[in-house]
């Protein structure tokens, strides 16, 4: 229809310049006089020839035509500054995967490869992470060369920031940039997020501790540091408030006992994604190690009662666990909740609760760590395992101790949970994508084809009788359409193609962000639509913009 009226006036304009070239009007007579044949190309006085200039070689023009021509080279220059920016804008937010014609020999014959980074890498303490990086097909390389994986046992990005900024797509690093708000004690402590004892920075809050002391008066209180070290319970008068660097946090009392033994359980959680959130534990098993010394009769000056040290308790060596881990084969995690249950005690408390505090502290710290990735070329070439460390009270409430950075996969100490190290790094590596059922020399895509093999359009087609709906069909400004084919912009198809192949290869690991679609979840999806439907959207809270970014997948 466009070009056919293009046409049409194309043609009526050129009529009228035809018809204007073969008559003059007369003006005594008031009518249109034919031009003889000899006149037809007389040339005609130009009444504004003082008003013309020679332009670009185009000729003689006036000052009309200069501004148009100007209007016009402006506007050129415009168009091309825009797509010039919209190309750079694209080639950093969303990397191009090349896709390579053919495979030379040499490169058909290679493995894909990892490097390692940290301090004595070959002392022993990574074993586990080479055993199972080659088991899944990999060799190792030198950092200088081309590598699919970075394992970096020591935060990465201060002294490789320069190699780690314009990563390549396929190429993953287990670390996120700003993961150090998680995993920074004094931070964590600090951090005001549900599940933490209360804590306060020494000497910055020294006043805060003194009021809440006040409403408080049988607190007992533990002085910490980032190294972990000389922990002991105190009262507050005894405490060295003049250390900088430390912080005082409220020692959790009446902790849960079994056998006489307190304990901690730690939780392997793998982060994903930072923007959307995506977050999950690995749930085949949790690792519970208690103290070595019975915790009564309490004597504070004996660590052993109630601090877990290197030298802790095994599971298998606490007698009302041993009979399900061992005569069983139960996982420490069911042989903790068969004993709860044999007590009368619901073990799901402790699981829920679990979940829900991991919520709120990657929720909580999400936004510092988007502003950290944001000097990086991609979000999406980092993955982060993290070990929380939870200890419970006789009410079977839960509290966060500390989230362990490259926590220890080494079972030299204790061979036993050589199982439950290599269950969890070959469960992670599978759910980010490391640990592929297709082989090949790297993690790159070989082809488009075999990137549509395992996802493709339909797999993320969700919601047909709301996307089908004529609102949907029609427009995407309402929340109900954001998820439909038609308006899913190229990042989000993305992100979930990602999400959707962790669904795939998670193995035995549990998302616990966003949530799932069951009755669990009813909560956080009526907040969704609250958000939504506010008439003021611009007052959302950050953790509100933070979930309604993470519900997408």
């Amino acid at each position: 229809m466009f070009e056919r009226e293009c046409l049409q006036a194309s043609f009526v304009n050129s009529d009228m310049y035809r018809f204007a070239s073969k008559v003059k009007y007369n003006s005594q007579n008031a009518e249109y006089e034919h031009l003889p044949e000899e006149k037809k190309n007389r040339p005609v006085r130009c009444d504004t020839c003082w008003n013309t200039y020679h332009a670009f070689g185009l000729g003689r023009i006036n000052s009309r035509g200069i501004f148009v021509l100007f209007l016009v080279v402006f506007c050129v220059i415009l168009m091309i500054l825009n797509v010039y920016e919209l190309h750079h804008f694209d080639s950093n937010s969303h990397p191009v995967v090349s896709w390579p014609d053919k495979v030379s020999e040499k490169n058909a014959l290679r493995k894909p490869g990892f490097a390692v980074y940290g301090k004595n890498v070959d002392a022993g303490y990574l074993k586990h992470v080479y055993l199972v990086l080659e088991r899944l097909g990999f060799e190792r390389r030198n950092e200088s060369e081309d590598w699919d994986v970075l394992w970096a046992h020591l935060y990465p990005f201060r002294v490789l920031y320069s190699s780690l900024k314009n990563l390549k797509p396929h190429q993953k690093v287990n670390h996120f940039p700003g993961s150090g708000y998680i995993t920074q004690k004094v931070d964590l402590a600090t951090s005001g997020i549900p599940y933490i004892p209360r804590a306060f920075r020494i000497p910055a809050d020294i006043e805060k501790l003194f009021q809440y002391v006040k409403v408080n008066a049988d607190a007992l209180f533990v002085q910490k540091s980032n190294d972990h070290r000389g922990i002991s319970i105190k009262k507050v008068e005894d405490l060295n408030l003049e250390v900088k660097g430390t912080f005082v946090q409220e020692y959790v009392s009446r902790p849960l006992l079994i056998d006489g033994h307190k304990f901690d359980i730690g939780v392997y959680t793998i982060q994903t994604s930072i923007d959307p959130l995506r977050v999950y534990i690995y749930n085949g098993d949790m690792i519970l190690r208690f103290c070595p010394e019975k915790y009564h009769p309490f004597d504070p000056n004996v660590l052993d009662k109630y601090v877990v040290g290197d030298d802790y308790l095994p599971t298998w060596e606490v007698p009302s666990l041993k009979k399900y881990y061992i005569d069983l084969g139960f996982s420490m995690k069911e042989s903790l909740s068969a004993h709860l249950r044999y007590t009368g005690k619901d073990p799901n408390k402790i699981w829920d609760q679990i979940d829900d505090a991991l919520r709120h502290t990657y929720l909580k710290t999400e936004p510092l760590m988007i502003k950290s990735a944001s000097n990086y070329r991609s979000k999406r070439n980092f993955f982060e395992l993290v070990r929380f460390d939870f200890v419970v009270d006789e009410d079977l409430n839960v509290y966060i101790m500390e989230a362990n950075m490259s926590p220890n996969l080494s079972s030299q100490h204790f061979p036993p949970n050589r199982i439950l190290y290599e269950q969890v790094l070959f469960n992670m590596l599978s759910l980010v994508g490391v640990g592929r059922r297709i082989h090949g020399n790297s993690l790159r895509p070989r082809s488009r084809e075999e990137e549509v093999m395992q996802v493709t359009d339909k797999n993320l087609a969700v919601f047909p009788d709301v996307c089908a709906s004529k609102l949907c069909r029609s427009s995407c400004v309402s929340p109900d359409c954001q998820l439909c084919k038609p308006c899913l912009t190229p990042e989000t198809v993305d992100v979930l193609k990602d999400a959707y192949m962790e669904h795939i290869n998670r193995q035995d690991c549990k998302r616990i962000f966003p949530p799932h679609m069951n009755s669990a979840a009813c909560e956080w999806n009526q907040r969704v639509t609250d958000v939504f439907s506010s008439s003021s959207l611009p007052k959302r809270s950050p953790e509100d913009r933070n979930f309604l970014r993470s519900k997408k997948t």
